[in-house]
């Protein structure tokens, strides 16, 4: 007589012996916490995240069109300054290039670029992002995020899109705050007249 698919199954684990319930414990415990390596990646990765001096927001940016022109200035600064940076007056003491970087390396050297003019008391810097009429997935990205990143640093005073002989619209003048060591010695040239 011909064995049942329950009484074959039941001869072929007769030999089986379960697993003591602490062991099944012990396994499910080992396969749910991480491993050295990850604990230590993971350390790395909020590190990274907690030290990362650049405020710069990487959200969402209201696209411009590549021929935009680029104007922005603080409360406080006087219309002739803004007008003067405007129409390319000041003399341009740093430059910036950021054609042909990704989003994360023009983000990262904008950010060290004018905190970097800042200390070394550069006031007015020329900053190239190109008006993207190329640029994947949307046109004028990475423009349109200089736009809104120069808004976000508290140092930067005014900026205009540049004259065609420094760039066009592909390019920006930045005006930075005065250091404190200009400002003072700003005010020992003006109270000796």
């Amino acid at each position: 007589m011909a064995m049942t698919d329950e009484e074959l199954f039941l001869a072929s684990m007769g030999d089986v012996v379960p697993l003591a319930q602490d062991n099944r414990a012990q396994l499910e415990k080992q396969k749910s916490q991480p491993t050295e390596a990850q604990l230590a990646r993971r350390e790395a990765a909020q590190k990274e995240l907690d030290f990362d001096p650049n405020f710069l927001s990487t959200e969402y940016v209201d696209l411009l069109d590549p021929h935009d022109q680029l104007g922005y200035k603080k409360d406080g600064v006087q219309e002739g300054v803004y007008k003067n940076l405007r129409l390319g007056k000041y003399q341009i003491d740093a430059t910036l290039d950021l054609h042909g970087k990704s989003f994360v390396e023009a983000r990262q050297a904008l950010f060290e670029f004018v905190v970097d003019c800042q200390k070394r008391n550069i006031r007015v810097l020329l900053i190239r992002h190109g008006i993207g009429l190329k640029s994947k997935p949307f046109p004028a990205i990475l423009k349109s995020y200089c736009n809104k990143w120069l808004q976000e640093i508290p140092c930067v005073l005014a900026f205009h899109s540049a004259l065609t002989c420094h760039g066009g619209s592909g390019s920006t003048y930045t005006l930075l705050k005065k250091s404190e060591e200009k400002k003072l010695e700003n005010r020992e040239i003006h109270a000796k007249r």
